[in-house]
């Protein structure tokens, strides 16, 4: 029996979630055997204290929490180290990393279709994951020809929050509103809400905030609640227990990356608003988000505001950069996709109906062309998210 240490932390979504594609992997080709030592073992005992348990126990691989340099001590146990990132890659040992730079993109690109032309990302300073989502957001935000504004601190905890408070104070208030906010992770956007909170800076209406990891409680923590990018973590966690079954057999012995993509935007209210000037548009916009499963033409859009057909559609697509019907195309395939999660066991058609289609014929090859999956192929890929 494989015996696996874990040398990482349990208590945020992210790992909980990584654990459990590790264990689902163990019992498809276990079964292993985990332990896992508390985070104080390494401050009452030291590096040597983990080494000696390590050997006591007959660890024949390990799972750590740290960076190249923090985690170098375990090379001597000449087994499998699998590293979770944090302040750099390992250079010695198999990294779970993501594809940090592309979150920080589809975060930009996610503003970028709500029409934002200022741009801000707060940051964890001197991590790697924090960096590269920075770096994806800014190259985005700049080849679109937007405004980006910078800044990072360390994690606000205990004392330091007294003295980064002010610091994101000042940040805050001296952004150009409005501005579409991307923090580097759920924990950091809540920190921003908070200040925000403090300083009366209204969110989304001055500040729409967007964080990564979808970690429910902490976003819900927030009011209003904060939107997310959810990340493929349980599958990293599968694919972390299948590399270290190859290191640990010596199917490969080379050390590999074990990449954790994002897959969707989980929308709360802290991103609602659009950054549109044109005051029918925001009219037509709020009927919109609040009917789209209900059946909408343009004559009945027409009677809300007093613009012709013409002039809404022309006027639409220069504000929102889509059409109309596009627009309202893709409200209705977001929700349909939510639905597919949520309710498994419902009938396509049934999922369709309460989406705002009048039937399912087309709706496949819509839905495979828009997210890249049919729905059943879609349901089978993220039915871990729910």
């Amino acid at each position: 029996m494989i015996r696996i240490l874990l040398l990482i932390d349990h208590s945020s979504k992210f790992s909980r979630r990584l654990l459990r594609g590790l264990v689902q992997y163990s019992k498809d080709y276990g079964p292993w055997l985990f332990y896992r030592l508390p985070s104080y073992y390494k401050t009452l005992h030291g590096k040597e204290g983990i080494l000696k348990w390590a050997r006591k126990w007959k660890a024949d691989a390990v799972i750590a929490h740290g960076d190249g340099e923090g985690t170098s001590f375990l090379k001597c146990l000449k087994v499998p180290v699998i590293v979770q990132n944090y302040k750099m890659r390992s250079s010695c040992f198999s990294n779970l990393t993501g594809d940090y730079r592309g979150t920080g993109m589809i975060a930009a690109r996610f503003f970028l279709q709500r029409r934002y032309r200022n741009f801000a990302f707060y940051g964890n300073k001197g991590v790697v994951w924090s960096m590269e989502r920075a770096e994806g957001y800014k190259a985005e935000v700049e080849k679109n020809g937007g405004n980006f504004y910078y800044f990072e601190t360390e994690a606000l905890n205990g004392e330091e929050w007294g003295s980064s408070h002010e610091k994101l104070d000042q940040w805050l208030l001296s952004l150009p509103k409005p501005v579409a906010l991307f923090a580097c992770d759920d924990h950091f956007a809540l920190q921003v809400s908070l200040t925000c909170k403090l300083n009366s800076i209204a969110i989304p209406e001055e500040i729409s905030l967007l964080g990564v990891d979808n970690d429910e409680l902490i976003c819900n923590l927030s009011d209003p609640p904060i939107s997310s990018i959810e990340l493929d973590v349980e599958k990293g966690g599968y694919e972390t227990g299948r590399v270290l079954h190859q290191l640990v057999t010596k199917a490969h012995t080379a050390p590999r990356n074990i990449v954790v993509n994002p897959v969707r935007f989980d929308l709360r209210r802290s991103t609602e608003k659009y950054n549109v000037t044109n005051q029918y548009i925001q009219e037509i916009l709020r009927y919109i988000e609040t009917s789209f499963t209900t059946p909408i033409t343009i004559e009945a859009l027409t009677r809300k505001v007093p613009l012709s057909r013409r002039s809404l559609e022309t006027k639409f697509k220069k504000e929102m950069n889509i059409s109309l019907y596009q627009f309202i195309l893709k409200l209705r395939i977001d929700y349909f996709a939510d639905l597919l999660l949520a309710q498994p066991e419902r009938s396509l058609l049934d999922l369709a109906i309460q989406s705002g289609f009048n039937d399912s014929r087309n709706l496949s090859r819509i839905f495979k062309k828009m997210k890249g999956y049919t729905p059943t192929d879609y349901q089978k890929k993220f039915a871990f998210l729910k």
